[in-house]
């Protein structure tokens, strides 16, 4: 018992577990590096790959041949070379038959070999294959010695250690594979660019990234598509790592009922029918309105898909959120890893192509040798049979007369100064090369093989010789197998544009008296006849009710002011929308406004990035306490989350109107009491952004105050219409209000009574524009102010709505565009609403006559009032 444990204690090696891992761990994952997952950067080529196509070349599975099964090729590979699975074998030459996969195939297949919808391909057993063209030129000149073989996993054959390509493999047909600890992803390119692109290198080994990206200019994907944004292309091919981002090739193409989004090309690697099953899924889910299908048109004539649009949808904004939600927008991660003299690396475009030229030179000089020591080996033994050819008798005589072909050999040696190669040469010569013609021939070919030899040795003596070879047969590769590009180039932005999934429509912005805020489409206002009573709007807390209404359309920057001088940013899209009668969302809860402050002023501007626009554009401040104050729209150009300061404001006042001015225009400020005054904007200096501003007009005092400020744009079109708190209206001639300096009292621009009420609102309009009118009580009315007809700028006016509700009074007045009205109401409303506005109207003129004639005043008592 004793003596057996001393045997089993003697068979037991004691090993430290940490190291025994450590290098067992390396040696896999070195294995796994080296020998399976990553490509040679000379023939882009994994082990598995190489393989395959040099046991396709030994069975002679050529493309000049028949089909060979799959399955016969598979056996053939793991029986000589690849002792791993057959499915690995199997996978790897099916990809390489797939043209989805590579830009240009090595393997011609016959039978169902998968598809881009995802679809496996069929059994081994079932699939043919042999070499295509370009398979074969893979292996052009392998067997003259251009290349080292190495021994097969039992030694028993050879094998190449690489490919003697005349293809620049690794960049064209790209690849991709998981190591140990790495992985290498390189995306496919244009035959011709490369070859362009190596000939360059060529030329120049000193070559910029930017002289090379003249040749290659991206990858070239073979589903086509679009690289959207050359920035991650360029990192990608400066530093080895980059992401390109692939789009989609997709068209709108408009029909009777509706629009369709059809899509002829996807992006690289993205699999055609699981997109269109996640594009039906986020339908279903609601995360994408307006598409009422999508199918899937393939055939032989190629990709085809179909999204219907719905008929009240907007397609490019579908096709954006497409773009941004699903994988017709994909991007690809460049990690280009291969292996360098057996080493794993990190390389950029010039990498690639510095070590495939180098490839490419060695092959030339090596296979320049092999054909050079064939040539002189030929020529040596024609120097031998020349000699027996003009010396033919003598040769005979000295055969006949030896005993053996040995003798005979030595015999013609010692004769003719021969080698053993020559000497054979001749005894094995058959007696129809004796006949003259064939003498001749002799001599042919020998002169041939001296002008061969001449030129090989010029090949290796001389450098350029040498490159001007390499070039020739890159370039008579370009000229058999070159194409045009698939995949195109949109030179702009990788990042989407927000505006890109909102279509610019006109919207209506609404702010509530208690800070809540919405857009409604312009569509969801109807028109009504002067005297109407109006629509109900929006459902408003208990004793609030809409204060500012703003026409826009989605992709304008709202700049929004508020009453202690502040200004804060948003665009119309971020804005949340609600149909008329919602309340909106607190404005609170977008913008960092202080608690006891409010929205008193908004500006809606094309965009901030102007700078042209924003030098030669001001704003104009007015405050309730009359002061007035300019600023170039640069200062509010960069828009900051928590809002900046826009304005001083002293106690006691606060911003009512901000306007947009040119520097060359008029304003007319109003107070409450019915009085304006209009001056040029030029007697306003500008100031900085903090300022405080000067006095634009003198008020009554009291409880007197300015209710608004407008701009003069063109006297000769505009009118001034005023709006006072009891509903009554009125236009005015801009030229009934002179003008003078600002600071002062001002002219009557309403005769304020009782009936009137005070001021609210003064608006520039033209005969194009339509009024909306919102009451406290939250009633909307939206009338054509071609029927308001221009009257004296003292007058009482007329009215505009009835107020239906006691101690009711006017919020807010807004002007919006008739001819935005006219593209967004449906007809049918649009007859119901005339209408009944026909019968108010006929009620309401008589009124409305009396008020205006009550109202007037006589030229003596308008003078004394100017004074």
């Amino acid at each position: 018992m004793d003596e057996n444990q001393t045997i089993d204690n003697d068979r037991i090696l004691k090993i430290n577990i940490e190291e025994e891992m450590k290098s067992s761990y390396i040696d896999y994952s070195m294995s796994v590096i080296v020998a399976r997952a990553l490509p040679d950067v000379r023939d882009g080529f994994k082990p598995v790959h190489r393989r395959i196509l040099y046991g396709m070349l030994g069975i002679g599975n050529t493309s000049d041949k028949p089909y060979k099964k799959c399955a016969r090729v598979v056996g053939e590979v793991l029986g000589k070379y690849h002792p791993h699975g057959d499915s690995s074998v199997y996978g790897a030459l099916v990809r390489m038959g797939q043209d989805w996969n590579m830009r240009y195939t090595l393997v011609d297949g016959q039978g169902n070999f998968g598809s881009i919808d995802g679809d496996s391909p069929a059994a081994m057993r079932y699939t043919e294959c042999r070499l295509s063209k370009m398979g074969e030129h893979i292996m052009d000149d392998l067997e003259k010695d251009t290349v080292d073989m190495t021994n097969n996993f039992d030694d028993t054959l050879v094998e190449p250690s690489v490919m003697p390509t005349k293809i620049p493999n690794l960049l064209v047909n790209g690849g991709n594979g998981i190591a140990v600890g790495m992985a290498t992803n390189m995306p496919t390119h244009n035959l011709g660019e490369v070859i362009d692109g190596c000939c360059a290198y060529i030329d120049n080994p000193d070559i910029t990234l930017d002289g090379l990206m003249q040749h290659i200019k991206a990858p070239d994907f073979p589903t086509g598509a679009y690289i959207y944004g050359i920035q991650g292309v360029r990192q990608a091919y400066e530093t080895g790592r980059g992401r390109i981002v692939m789009r989609a090739k997709a068209e709108i193409e408009s029909g009777e009922n509706h629009d369709k989004i059809v899509i002829t090309e996807i992006p690289y690697g993205v699999n055609k029918q699981a997109l269109i099953e996640y594009i039906a899924e986020l339908v279903k889910e609601g995360k994408i309105d307006g598409i009422s299908n999508a199918n899937d048109e393939s055939g032989r004539q190629g990709m085809r898909i179909v999204i219907d649009v719905k008929h009240d949808a907007n397609a490019n904004v579908i096709l954006n959120k497409l773009f941004k939600m699903t994988a017709l927008q994909s991007s690809f991660s460049v990690n280009c890893i291969a292996l360098v003299k057996g080493r794993p690396r990190l390389l950029s475009l010039k990498d690639c192509v510095k070590y495939f030229v180098e490839h490419r030179h060695d092959v030339t000089i090596r296979r320049t040798k092999y054909d050079l020591k064939k040539a002189q080996e030929r020529a040596h033994i024609l120097e031998g049979l020349i000699i027996a050819c003009d010396n033919i008798d003598e040769v005979v005589h000295i055969i006949r007369a030896s005993k053996t072909p040995t003798d005979a050999q030595r015999n013609l040696e010692q004769r003719f100064e021969l080698d053993e190669l020559q000497s054979k040469a001749i005894v094995d010569m058959r007696l129809s090369q004796l006949t003259g013609l064939r003498m001749d021939q002799l001599h042919a070919e020998y002169e041939e093989l001296e002008r061969q030899i001449a030129y090989l040795q010029q090949i290796l003596d001389d450098p350029e010789l040498c490159k001007k070879v390499m070039k020739d047969e890159l370039n008579e590769v370009k000229e058999k197998y070159g194409d045009v590009r698939r995949t195109e180039i949109k030179y702009s932005s990788e990042e989407f544009n927000p505006e890109d999934f909102y279509p610019n429509d006109p919207v209506v912005i609404t702010v509530s008296h208690m800070g809540y805020i919405k857009r409604t489409p312009l569509s969801e206002f109807r028109e009504q006849a002067r005297g109407g009573v109006g629509a109900k709007a929006a459902r408003h807390r208990e004793q609030d009710f809409t204060e500012f209404i703003y026409p826009a359309t989605m992709h304008q920057t709202m700049l929004f002011f508020t009453k202690k001088g502040r200004c804060y940013w948003l665009k119309c899209y971020e804005i949340p929308e609600g149909d008329r009668n919602s309340k909106g969302r607190a404005i609170q809860n977008m913008l960092n406004i202080e608690s006891d402050d409010a929205i008193n002023a908004i500006l809606r501007l094309k965009g901030l990035n102007d700078e042209q626009f924003n030098n030669s554009h001001y704003v104009i401040f007015a405050t309730k306490n009359g002061t007035v104050k300019k600023t170039s729209l640069e200062a509010y150009s960069r828009p900051r989350a928590n809002g900046v300061i826009a304005i001083n404001i002293v106690e006691g006042d606060e911003v009512v109107d901000v306007r947009l001015t040119n520097g060359e225009n008029e304003l007319i400020m109003a107070n409450r009491n019915g009085r304006a005054v209009r001056f040029n904007e030029s007697t306003i200096r500008t100031m900085g952004r903090t300022a405080t501003g000067v006095r634009g007009m003198r008020l009554d005092g009291g409880d007197d105050e300015v209710i608004g400020m407008i701009t003069v744009n063109d006297a000769s079109t505009e009118t001034v219409m005023v709006v006072s708190e009891q509903g009554y209206g009125k236009r005015s001639l801009v030229e009934d209000y002179r003008v003078t300096n600002r600071g002062g009292k001002g002219v009557k621009t309403l005769a304020v009574t009782d009936k009137t009420g005070r001021l609210v609102s003064i608006k520039n309009v033209t005969d194009e524009n339509d009024l909306m009118i919102i009451n406290k009580s939250g009633v909307v009315i939206r009338l054509a102010l071609a029927e308001v007809r221009v009257m004296g700028r003292a007058t009482q006016g007329v009215r505009l709505i009835n107020l239906t509700k006691k101690n009711d009074v006017i919020a807010s007045v807004c002007k919006v565009m008739s001819s935005e009205l006219e593209a967004t109401v449906e007809e049918e409303s649009r007859t119901q609403w005339a209408n009944k506005a026909e019968e108010i109207r006929k009620d309401t003129q008589r009124n409305a006559d009396d008020f205006e004639n009550e109202a007037s005043l006589t030229d003596e008592d308008e003078t004394n009032e100017d004074q």
